[in-house]
């Protein structure tokens, strides 16, 4: 029997809007769909609600096969362990992670989960590939329930450095689970550097190359930035009908000389509570400019029942009013906040009409937004300001890049790409615009398919 490939993540690529299912767009989605519509591939994961009970579907040409979370897992494994143990630690314990006992347990039950049902679907031979920080001990447990599985994992944050991930009490056993794959990738050099050496301290690793030798076999560690769909996102930017909405939101905006634009998640790690204060610290020295220049910032709503996300949701929202009432007048203000989703076409529109993207997360595995935007200048113009602790800046280097934690820095950053000229501007943004066409997201899942290793 041909062999097929098996998806194992979080979420699965669809959601119920209204009483009907709608595929995602996200970069995963896109880079393996085609895979699995041609190979007669599955996807296994959540629907994203508690309680569901939703039985296999096949939709958009992919086998779905709903994983089964209830509140308390939702609360203990997904809430808990998950985004306040390890999204905080990996992400260089920017916010202090929480241990608990009863957060592990429900990790380790909710993983155990999903690599039964994987084990009833992934036959000896077949391409099982896990994904992400939720179900980290996945691969071993699918290992041990099918032997002969060839299987991959994928991080799609940082890893930390040994000195921060060894406060885990679960470190060894995290450690062996992703080394259970025959394939484990990062987005970095130093995310797959930081595990190698993890894999040596906690887990008797010995490193040789690429390879880690370990009691229970051998293990590939690679280096595979993810990307985007290239194609999409410069139809979309390319299109008359995106011309226009970017030229009316300039209008909308009040007709500014200039428009600096963020988008991220509303997470802590972004960076948003710094940027802003660069922005008012920049409007502070140069108040003239209050009136010509326009920040817009899109948060997309992100984990809103924790905690530490909405006292940054409150930090935000009261930089924007203090900003707009010391620098703002009658029917003008700097700052424009859009708290919510925003559609894909619109997003790029507002890629379209931002003369300056400002990208500065504190840590990120890779930040695809900046990608997004540098594919969507059609004529090749505009300036990306962007985090050196960004996955991204190892790609995109002809970014004006920054120090996040420096205000100081990030405000000369911004004075130097609302400055830059138009020759400067051109020259770095096709630099980058080659790098994102040349690594696209359909690049970045062919390189981690033929990095598997030949199965025994």
């Amino acid at each position: 029997m041909r062999s097929r490939t098996v998806v194992v993540a979080n979420r699965l690529p669809e959601r119920m809007v209204e009483g009907q299912w709608q595929t995602s767009t996200g970069g995963l989605v896109t880079a393996v769909a085609p895979l699995l519509r041609e190979g007669n591939g599955i996807w296994i994961g959540w629907t994203g609600v508690a309680g569901d009970r939703t039985a296999p579907f096949t939709h958009d040409g992919i086998h779905q096969v709903p994983v089964p979370l209830d509140a308390v897992e939702v609360d203990e494994h997904y809430l808990g362990f998950s985004n306040a143990t390890i999204w905080p630690l990996y992400h260089d314990a920017i916010r202090t992670p929480e241990f608990h006992r009863t957060w592990w347990r429900a990790y380790q039950r909710v993983n155990r989960r999903f690599a039964e049902v994987a084990a009833g679907f992934a036959t000896p031979g077949d391409f099982v590939w896990v994904h992400d920080y939720h179900l980290q001990l996945v691969p071993q447990m699918l290992r041990d329930l099918v032997p002969a599985a060839r299987i991959a994992y994928y991080l799609h944050i940082p890893f930390p450095p040994v000195e921060i991930y060894a406060r885990n009490p679960w470190r060894a056993q995290l450690v062996a689970g992703l080394l259970a794959a025959d394939l484990v990738g990062f987005q970095t050099d130093l995310a797959a550097h930081n595990f190698r050496v993890a894999a040596s301290t906690f887990a008797r690793g010995e490193i040789d190359g690429e390879w880690i030798r370990h009691p229970g076999g051998r293990t590939r560690v690679i280096t595979a930035p993810i990307s985007i769909d290239v194609d999409g996102f410069e139809g979309i930017a390319s299109s008359p009908e995106t011309a226009a909405q970017a030229a009316d939101l300039r209008e909308q905006l009040g007709s500014p000389k200039d428009v600096i634009l963020g988008v991220d998640r509303l997470d802590y790690t972004k960076g948003i509570d710094v940027r802003l204060r660069a922005f008012e610290t920049f409007l502070e020295q140069h108040p003239e400019r209050a009136a010509d220049v326009s920040f817009v910032q899109v948060a997309v709503p992100s984990r809103e029942t924790l905690s530490d996300y909405e006292d940054m949701r409150e930090l935000i929202e009261q930089a924007v009013g203090r900003i707009n009432g010391v620098h703002g007048g009658h029917h003008r203000m700097p700052v424009h906040y859009i708290y919510g989703e925003v559609p894909r076409e619109l997003l790029v529109a507002y890629y379209v009409a931002a003369d300056v993207m400002c990208v500065t997360p504190l840590r990120d595995g890779m930040n695809l937004v900046a990608k997004e935007y540098v594919v969507s200048r059609p004529q090749d113009d505009g300036v990306l300001v962007l985090s050196e602790f960004a996955g991204v800046a190892n790609e995109l280097d002809r970014a004006v890049l920054v120090n996040p934690y420096d205000i100081d820095g990030i405000v000369t950053a911004l004075q130097t790409a609302l400055e830059m000229p138009q020759a400067e501007r051109r020259e770095r943004m096709k630099a980058m615009k080659d790098q994102v066409r040349t690594h696209d997201v359909h690049a970045w899942a062919a390189q981690v398919i033929d990095a598997m290793p030949e199965a025994p």
